[in-house]
């Protein structure tokens, strides 16, 4: 199984996720923003960090670069699975491959913390991690706050798309719980086989360095696509 990580100008999180895709036993293979031959791969991860400075705001010009067409090609033609994750959501939403925008935090400043979350619907994407389960994740961004229309909120949920929500550390849905104002308190959502989060999995695969629950979603996610390409070929 091939996962390639995409390197934008300003990305700060590509080797620490290739670290951990390793460290899960997968292939990776790494691409340049400026690429548009996929390859032979079986998923990507849009990573963290600050693509392009994020001038204008967080993602919106990585959105456009070269790598993303084809990107969107296979995500539209064969349902490709991509997982963005901090600046990658960002860049995902404003290349419309997933529903709503990342807003600056509500504080106005640069959030840098442990987070609650919980699994707040099962997906294929992600197999095995059930609906319910609780993640325990860093958060590090200045944009997070998740937004979409109060008429498309709804239906959000309704189709399956809201993922994951943040909530306190005895799993409750509160304000309080909320880091930076994100819309019904959520953290992640899914289109097809496209899912992003604002949390780090990747800074949390070692128990002793505070969460292990990184190892959790990132190997449900690889027997995902496991999944999906037996499937495929059977």
């Amino acid at each position: 199984m091939n996962i390639a990580v995409v390197t934008f100008p300003g990305s700060n999180c590509d080797d620490d996720t290739v670290r951990a895709l390793h460290a899960l036993g997968a292939s990776v293979i790494r691409l340049w923003y400026r690429d548009r031959d996929l390859g032979g791969i079986d998923g990507v991860i849009l990573p963290g960090g600050f693509s392009y400075g994020d001038y204008l705001r967080g993602g919106a010009l990585a959105a456009q670069a070269p790598v993303m067409e084809p990107l969107r090609h296979a995500v539209r033609e064969r349902a490709l699975p991509v997982l963005g994750i901090c600046n990658g959501f960002q860049i995902l939403t404003e290349a419309k491959l997933l529903p709503g925008a990342l807003r600056p935090n509500r504080q106005g400043t640069f959030l840098s913390t442990w987070q609650h979350l919980r699994v707040t619907r099962a997906s294929s994407l992600f197999w095995g991690l059930r609906e319910g389960e609780y993640l325990r994740l860093p958060i590090a961004h200045g944009e997070g706050a998740y937004y979409l229309p109060p008429g498309q909120l709804a239906s959000l949920f309704d189709r399956g798309q809201a993922w994951l929500q943040y909530v306190s550390f005895d799993g409750q849905l509160t304000a309080a719980a909320n880091p930076n104002g994100s819309v019904a308190n959520l953290a992640g959502v899914i289109a097809g086989s496209v899912a992003a989060l604002m949390p780090h999995p990747e800074r949390a695969m070692d128990a002793a360095l505070g969460s292990a629950d990184g190892v959790r979603l990132l190997t449900a996610w690889l027997e995902g696509i496991r999944r999906r390409s037996r499937d495929a070929s059977s």
